[in-house]
């Protein structure tokens, strides 16, 4: 057991569905120790439905009770729980945060000094005990949190530390990455089934042709360059179906997928980091005692920004999100 103290998840969306999930699969939690909150009603019904705790539809009496607490809603999201949360985040909590591109320095500022924070991004193969995850250390976490870190995202795949400045990398890269190999497996299926493969046969094939040859790679640690010629003979299949994914320009489109997403990622965190300066500024702007409908109007006119008026139980893959169902935070 990691810990018999309780964890909040602030944010129900896939995610936070994905990790509870596989904490509680792992033995690492116990059912009665997970908390949730989303005010979003169908996140929390499913969330329920899938882990099998009630979910709270305020951040606060979930902040108050959890020890860990897992940061997982949209970006733009982030700066309004954490004021809303902040009151309550004692020394004796961690605060995990999963959202994509939002960073240290911006979830350290909402929190009183000295909060212990961890940034992370995994991916939603941890449902099925193979998640691809990357951590990094808050000013003042300690090596007790990242060990802690560390044992509850191994316990779900593979998880490794790196510096803050690589995880909008690790975003672009395995935070987004299963719905890159997705789309890989459905185009090895279409292909077979072009060929003339039943539908069925072709998708099994391609996925356990994706998860063979990736085994392969971190089994034998060989270059996959290298295990990519041990396949390809001379004036073989394998040499001709290559050269027409040279000529199709699949390996740049790949590279240019994971640079797009590393940006986006980055863009995620810079508005997320506006939406926050316009909340405070327009907070300043009004004299506290000023009632008028003024106030009320900015105050709505920021929450629409950062809480737009859409289901976030519907992925948008346009728009990473961990609240919303989304390979990333």
């Amino acid at each position: 057991m990691i810990a018999q103290q309780p964890i909040g998840f602030l944010g129900a969306g896939q995610m936070a569905t994905a990790l509870a999930k596989s904490w509680l699969a792992a033995g690492l939690v116990q059912p009665e120790a997970v908390l949730a909150s989303d005010p979003y009603p169908t996140a929390r019904v499913q969330f329920a439905q899938a882990v099998g705790v009630p979910v709270s539809p305020v951040n606060r009496p979930v902040a108050e009770r959890a020890r860990l607490l897992v940061v997982a809603v949209k970006p733009g999201e982030v700066p309004v729980v954490l004021d809303e949360i902040a009151p309550v985040v004692t020394p004796q909590k961690l605060v995990v945060s999963i959202a994509a591109g939002v960073t240290i320095a911006q979830l350290e500022e909402r929190l009183p000094p000295g909060a212990r924070v961890v940034r992370v991004m995994p991916n939603t193969p941890c449902l099925v005990g193979a998640s691809a995850t990357g951590y990094a250390a808050g000013s003042h976490a300690s090596p007790e949190d990242l060990a802690t870190v560390e044992r509850l995202f191994t316990a779900v795949g593979r998880a490794v530390m790196v510096r803050e400045s690589m995880l909008d990398a690790v975003t672009g890269l395995s935070g987004s990455g299963p719905a890159y190999v997705y789309l890989m497996i459905e185009a090895l299926a279409d292909g077979g089934v072009r060929a003339g493969l039943p539908r069925a046969v072709a998708q099994l094939l391609a996925a356990q042709t994706v998860l063979g040859a990736a085994q392969m790679v971190l089994q034998t640690q060989k270059h996959p360059g290298e295990l990519k010629d041990m396949v390809a003979s001379p004036g073989g299949t394998t040499i001709a179906g290559l050269h027409a994914l040279e000529r199709g320009g699949v390996r740049a489109a790949l590279m240019d997928a994971v640079l797009a997403a590393t940006t986006r990622a980055q863009e995620l965190g810079r508005a997320a980091n506006a939406t926050a300066n316009a909340a405070a500024a327009n907070a300043a702007a009004a004299p506290a005692s000023a009632a008028g409908p003024a106030a009320p109007a900015a105050t709505a006119a920021v929450a629409a920004s950062v809480n737009p008026p859409t289901d976030r139980s519907v992925p948008s893959p346009a728009t990473p999100s961990t609240q919303a169902p989304s390979d990333d935070a």
